[in-house]
């Protein structure tokens, strides 16, 4: 059943952007960008009437509800994949993806994906990224190796998206080449 909530805007609030306000709420774990699909899709409203577009500027009295769907199931089916797991703890995995493998289902690639190992291992992921990405915080290529951060909760995927996007986290490559590259 999808969840209701309501909340109505203090003074201190007042004039700050309806995406911005939810977004800050400790009461809602989403993304701002979660949140702007949600009024996108009509799941917002401001005063009983739908909010129509993220950047409604809030006045004191507003009273906004939203409806959290539930999360759609993922299609995406679970497969016994054994993972180089270096770091687990109930927020973050940090696994060692090998080459060659994808790391979320796309074309022509729906199984024996990190996602399809990951749904195996882990009972709850982040479900930011949508169904067919629960917990990639980053990707790496398929013919690439490497570290991989997941995120088991929204939180979680929360802090590392603003850390990565703030070059906070620092993500080091190293490249092998034979013979002598043109440029």
């Amino acid at each position: 059943m999808p969840a209701l909530m309501r909340f109505e805007v203090d003074e201190p609030e007042s004039g700050v952007r309806l995406d911005v306000y939810l977004a800050d709420s400790d009461d809602l774990d989403l993304t701002r960008s979660r949140i702007q699909k949600l009024i996108a899709e009509g799941c917002v409203t401001v005063n009983g009437q739908p909010a129509g577009r993220p950047s409604y500027r809030l006045k004191a009295g507003d009273v906004v509800a939203i409806v959290v769907p539930e999360p759609v199931a993922p299609r995406v089916e679970p497969e016994d994949i054994p993972l180089d797991i270096v770091c687990e703890d109930e927020a973050v995995l940090v696994i060692n993806k090998p080459r060659g493998m994808v790391v979320h289902p796309g074309a022509g690639n729906y199984t024996g994906t990190l996602v399809n190992a990951l749904l195996y291992h882990c009972k709850d992921l982040s479900g930011i990224n949508g169904v067919l990405r629960p917990g990639i915080v980053h990707r790496l290529d398929k013919d690439t190796s490497g570290l991989l951060m997941v995120a088991k909760t929204d939180r979680a995927h929360q802090f590392l998206a603003a850390e990565l996007k703030a070059r906070r986290i620092l993500r080091e490559y190293l490249a092998l080449v034979h013979g002598t590259p043109d440029r």
